[in-house]
């Protein structure tokens, strides 16, 4: 029996140990057959994405985001998460048998709710695994504040929040930055409080190594213990990258200094933030928790693009003290492609294609991930970051139209590179099982 066959009948025994429904292969022109056929058969690990609670929970749900960007000040969507995208209809038809065309008016957003819901009752406390297996997702890491119905191991895993744990002082004058801030930096601060009292605490400790070892550490142990598999920044929405490296003991002078000033200053704030960020990550590593980093071009109309340039997180995967730390970049980093891409040299160093695999088509996105499988291609993780953008498409739909659209970057960029005689089929098998699967696997030691 020849390897790639025996590869593929191993991804074929994976896939059926997975409860699932029928995943038509890519008819895509451009996607060699074999080798849709076989991506087609491979469960993916998610590595990122926001999933909603099962039925009842359903209704009330928030936790799946600490800065849900739902609220937030119009701005311009991208073109392949508008209310008009096509893909939408094979999504809502392959999930809750609604043969609506977007963009749909306010009856037809009224007649898909109906078809959601009636998926939704018929599923109960199954409606969230439903959705994995529509998507053909194995496993998705829950990127949310905290579990429950229908959301639960072993097909969902927990990556928690832990900006909060950054901002210990008067955060009204960060707020005042910008609209979004102003959004953002009270959540972060109710979310803080609820660790506190998840701590035992009723106040910030006085001093910083009082703050690091009875609320820091303990939290992080404590999320750890409850199962979480990493912990997830969201510090792109905040603040930018630039993290100096900055001495513990001039640290806990400014923590000492500036814990009860109003206003405190932003230039001595942002230096303690770069300490407490070391010492998380540090801590992570210790825990053996990847820590994950938003790394594209965000949501809002206020977003700092210039200040998510992962070119400014190098001296920290540089730094010997965060080797045993594991980084995954999330997003893939646009506009930023080439340069996350170099930093994948970095032992340390992930990234994923969430976001990107609704912002971009699958024609453009197969070009980066080319680029990305012929340098590192042990650093690349399938991810989709289905989430409930809009009344059109809610994180059920994300989840569908990602996953075929990753699938098919995948299949074009593999195609290309066998066409081009860069790898064998053999090697096109290997690679569509680490991209959609075995990196993930390994990386959290599933």
């Amino acid at each position: 029996m020849s390897s790639t066959r025996r590869t593929l009948l191993a991804a074929l025994a994976l896939f059926a140990a997975v409860p699932s429904y029928s995943h038509a292969q890519s008819t895509n022109p451009s996607i060699d057959p074999t080798i849709a056929a076989q991506i087609a058969a491979i469960p993916a690990i998610d590595n990122h994405a926001h999933p909603m609670l099962s039925p009842p929970a359903y209704a009330t749900d928030r936790n799946f985001d600490a800065l849900p960007v739902d609220t937030m000040e119009p701005y311009t969507d991208p073109a392949g998460m508008r209310p008009n995208l096509p893909a939408l209809h094979d999504a809502w038809q392959a999930i809750f048998n609604f043969n609506g065309q977007p963009p749909l008016d306010a009856a037809g957003l009224a007649q898909l709710e109906a078809a959601r819901e009636k998926i939704r009752q018929q599923q109960a406390t199954n409606y969230s695994t439903y959705i994995l297996d529509k998507a053909n997702i194995s496993t998705m890491l829950a990127n949310r504040v905290a579990m429950g119905t229908g959301v639960q191991p072993p097909r969902f895993r927990w990556v928690p929040y832990v900006d909060a744990l950054l901002f210990p002082l008067d955060n009204s004058a960060l707020a005042a930055a910008t609209p979004d801030r102003k959004q953002f930096f009270p959540l972060e601060d109710k979310l803080r409080a609820q660790y506190l009292q998840q701590a035992g605490l009723k106040a910030i400790p006085p001093t910083l190594d009082a703050y690091l070892k009875q609320l820091v550490t303990p939290i992080l142990e404590q999320q750890k213990a409850n199962g979480a598999v990493a912990e997830k920044f969201e510090i792109a929405y905040l603040r930018s990258f630039g993290f100096d490296d900055v001495p513990q003991a001039e640290a806990a002078h400014l923590y000492a200094t500036l814990l009860h000033t109003p206003h405190p200053n932003e230039a001595q704030y942002k230096r303690l933030q770069d300490f407490l960020f070391r010492y998380i990550t540090a801590e992570c590593g210790r825990l053996g928790m990847p820590v994950h980093l938003h790394t594209t071009s965000g949501g809002g109309g206020y977003f700092s693009i210039a200040g998510d340039n992962p070119l400014l997180l190098e001296p920290l995967f540089n730094d010997p003290r965060l080797r045993k730390t594991n980084f995954v970049l999330l997003h893939g980093g646009w506009p930023f492609v080439h340069e996350i891409g170099a930093l994948l040299q970095k032992p340390n160093v992930y990234l994923d294609i969430s976001q990107q695999s609704l912002m971009i088509s699958p024609r453009t996105m197969s070009a980066w991930l080319r680029e990305w499988l012929e340098l590192y291609p042990e650093k690349i993780l399938y991810a989709t970051d289905a989430y409930p953008y809009s009344p059109s498409m809610g994180w059920e739909e994300a989840a569908y139209i990602a996953n075929r659209n990753i699938r098919d970057s995948l299949g074009m960029a593999l195609t290309g590179m066998l066409h081009d005689n860069e790898i064998t089929p053999t090697r096109a098998t290997e690679l569509a099982n680490m991209v959609l699967h075995k990196n993930a696997e390994s990386l959290y030691n599933f």
